[in-house]
């Protein structure tokens, strides 16, 4: 059983998995570089964010 490209639908080719191509796969990157796609962070990312202190 094949899996459907994400970006296209269409069958997913073993070279460029889970993408049918290099053109999908290099879409799907666009996608994440330009934050289209935003991986979701809990509240304590804004409520605490990460110490910018560097002078230990």
């Amino acid at each position: 059983m094949s899996s459907a490209c994400p970006i296209c639908g269409k069958p997913a080719q073993a070279e460029a998995r889970p993408f049918c191509s290099k053109r999908c796969a290099d879409v799907d990157l666009q996608r994440w570089l330009s934050d289209r796609y935003v991986v979701p962070g809990g509240q304590d990312d804004e409520e605490n964010p990460p110490s910018t202190d560097f002078d230990n």
